[in-house]
C-alpha cells in the first residue's frame, strides 16, 4: 500500500505521473530525502529526521520548506493511512525542475513495511565488508563530496546492497581507506561490548543515526555506557554483538560476517530491542 502527500495538504495518487522528466532529483540524484517510521499513528524520532534533512539540505547549498509545512505534509499522509501498525514515510525535496523556476519538489510517500524487513529483525542478517573509498580525513578538506549527507544520490549505496546479495549476504558495512568501519548502505553500525555500546562518529563522513541515538538515549537510562568513536574492522568479530540499526529495519543483529558465524547475540538483540521499544511505548 503507498499513499501520497503534496505541501498543500492534498492526497494525490501515487501511480499517477507528478515529477517532471527535467527534475534534477531524477536526473541528478540533487535532492535530499528522510525516512520515518510510524506505529500506529506515532511518528518515531520525527524531530530528529526533520533536522538531519534540513542540516543534508543546508550541505547542498539546497532551499526546503519551512519546518511547519514538513510537519503539516507528513501529518497529512499519516492522516490518511487506512490501517493501524507500522508504516514508512519518505519525506523528499529536490532542487526541482532543470528548466524551471527554481521551485523545490517536495512530497512525502507513505508506504507499507516490506515482510522481508520484518522477518529480518527475528532471524538477524549476514553481512560482508566492502570498501568505501574514501578516508576520513577527507571529510573536513573536502565538503563538497558531501560525505554524511542524505542524499537521493543512492547508486553505490544500492549497487553495494546487489554485491553483497550476488555474494549470498544479506547486509553491507563500509569500511573506510584506513580501515575503519562506517555504516551500512541503509544503515548505522553498533557493537555491544560488555555492557558498553559503541558506534562510529559523524565526523568519519556517515549519516549521525536518529535509530542509534535513540537506542543510545533508552540504553544509558537502563545503565548501560554508550561511545560514539572510531572502531576497527577487526573489532566486529571480537566484540558480543554487532548490529544494524536504521528507522525502518529497527535493530538487526548480524549473525555472519564475511562468511564467519558471530557469537549467538540473540540475548543481547533481544534486551537491546527491549529498551528500545520502551521509549515510545
Amino acid at each position: 500500500m503507498r499513499l501520497l502527500a503534496l505541501p498543500d495538504g492534498t492526497t494525490a495518487d501515487p501511480d499517477a505521473p507528478h515529477i517532471r522528466v527535467d527534475d534534477l532529483g531524477l536526473t541528478r540524484g540533487d535532492g535530499v530525502f528522510e525516512t520515518v517510521l510510524v506505529v500506529d499513528g506515532r511518528p518515531r524520532e520525527l524531530t530528529a529526521h526533520l533536522d538531519r534533512l534540513e542540516r543534508s539540505a543546508r550541505m547542498l547549498d539546497l532551499p526546503v520548506p519551512a519546518r511547519d509545512t514538513l510537519e503539516r505534509l507528513f501529518a497529512t499522509v499519516v492522516a490518511a493511512w487506512p490501517s493501524p501498525g507500522e508504516m514508512a514515510v519518505k519525506v523528499v525535496c529536490t532542487r526541482g525542475a532543470e528548466y524551471g523556476d527554481g521551485t523545490p519538489t517536495v512530497f512525502a510517500l507513505a508506504f507499507s513495511i516490506e515482510p522481508h524487513t520484518v522477518e529480518r529483525r527475528r532471524r538477524g542478517a549476514s553481512v560482508v565488508v566492502l570498501d568505501r573509498g574514501f578516508d576520513p580525513e577527507v571529510v573536513e578538506r573536502a565538503p563538497w563530496l558531501l560525505l554524511g549527507a542524505k542524499t537521493l544520490s543512492y547508486a553505490v549505496n544500492m549497487a553495494a546492497q546487489r554485491h553483497a546479495a550476488a555474494l549470498g549476504a544479506d547486509e553491507v558495512i563500509f569500511r573506510a581507506a584506513d580501515g575503519s568501519v562506517l555504516e551500512g548502505p541503509t544503515s548505522t553500525v553498533v557493537v555491544a561490548e560488555g555492557r558498553t555500546l559503541r558506534t562510529p562518529p559523524a565526523s568519519s563522513g556517515i549519516l549521525p543515526g536518529t535509530t542509534q541515538s535513540a537506542l543510545f538515549r533508552a540504553a544509558e537510562r537502563a545503565g548501560w555506557a554508550t561511545k560514539v568513536e572510531p572502531l576497527r574492522v577487526g573489532e566486529l568479530a571480537e566484540a558480543d554483538g554487532v548490529f544494524l540499526v536504521s528507522s525502518i529495519r529497527k535493530i538487526v543483529r548480524v549473525h555472519t560476517l564475511d562468511g564467519v558465524v558471530l557469537p549467538d547475540a540473540t540475548a543481547l538483540w533481544s534486551e537491546l530491542t527491549g529498551l528500545y521499544e520502551a521509549e515510545y511505548a
